[in-house]
């Protein structure tokens, strides 16, 4: 291997490297959305709607920020990926939001657990990308994981909600197969239009002028913390690495939900949901720590 070619390789292990840990943290921060839930007291649709206008334009406010003028001037033709991306993403919301109101959570979240096989399939016939073995692996043992953390939930949710679930499933799988495919696309404007669509869907439900000022600084940091810095995160990074590593680690999201509501606000979650989170915790972090481990790079040809 010539010295160039090595060269190339360690910057691709370190830009992998640092993907599945900037994915993980946005998985993170997006895992704080029960605590927002909980402690705001406002009505859903008009929390909805608030969340997505400070979520939308502070993930705007980076992108501007990053890219400068250049940047404004790409805002007056953005390509189909990035419609495609924003429409994807709010379906996404949208369908996540609606599953956990007309199905149980269980269900929800069982659906969910499976994006990471749904993006590997669809990776595969759009990119012709093929997960690794370590990355399938992970899934199972993390799917199971999710299993035990809702074996003593209800599971008498409606067939239309179970739908919605894999809407969500789906939109999730296309919109990080999507980013993956055009690495040299900015995707920032795609997460700030897909809170503005989630806005504008919500809008005819909400009443914002009823909101108190403290339900007003909550929803602020519930949109700029936890759904922008998530957004922009993933959004930058999970092109880095191969899409159905991306989903998998997203996952995080799922066991950490619950211990950051037990951790700050209380809630002890039943045992199943310890043991079953901390499968699942145990499963990608392992996995994480697996892809991060130092690789013996070959030396150049004498």
């Amino acid at each position: 291997m010539s010295s160039d070619a090595l060269h190339l390789n360690r910057d691709a292990v370190a830009h992998h490297r640092l993907g599945l840990a900037l994915v993980a943290l946005a998985a993170l921060f997006w895992s704080t959305g029960g605590i927002f839930v909980r402690l705001i007291t406002t009505d859903l649709m008009t929390m909805l709607f608030l969340r997505g206008v400070f979520s939308g334009s502070a993930v705007l406010l980076v992108y501007l920020l990053l890219e400068g003028k250049a940047g404004l001037m790409r805002l007056k033709s953005l390509s189909a990926p990035v419609f495609a991306v924003a429409a994807l993403s709010a379906m996404s919301m949208i369908s996540g939001i609606g599953s956990m109101r007309f199905t149980t959570i269980a269900e929800a979240l069982i659906i969910y657990a499976t994006v990471p096989f749904m993006t590997a399939a669809l990776a595969f016939f759009v990119l012709r990308e093929v997960p690794s073995l370590s990355t399938l692996i992970a899934g199972v043992v993390a799917l199971a994981g999710v299993g035990i953390m809702l074996k003593d939930a209800s599971w008498d949710g409606s067939l239309f909600g179970k739908g919605l679930a894999v809407f969500m499933t789906l939109g999730m799988a296309g919109m990080t197969t999507i980013m993956r495919r055009h690495q040299d696309v900015p995707m920032l404007p795609a997460m700030a239009l897909s809170a503005w669509m989630c806005s504008s869907i919500t809008f005819w439900f909400a009443s914002p002028l009823s909101v108190t000022g403290q339900d007003l600084l909550l929803i602020a940091l519930f949109g700029i913390v936890q759904n922008a810095t998530g957004l922009v995160l993933y959004a930058i990074w999970s092109r880095k690495i191969p899409a159905a590593e991306a989903t998998l680690i997203a996952a995080l999201e799922v066991p950490f939900t619950p211990l950051w509501v037990w951790l700050f606000l209380g809630e002890v979650p039943a045992g199943t949901v310890l043991i079953g989170g901390g499968i699942v915790m145990l499963a990608l972090f392992g996995h994480i720590l697996t892809e991060m481990r130092p690789r013996r790079a070959l030396p150049p040809p004498v």
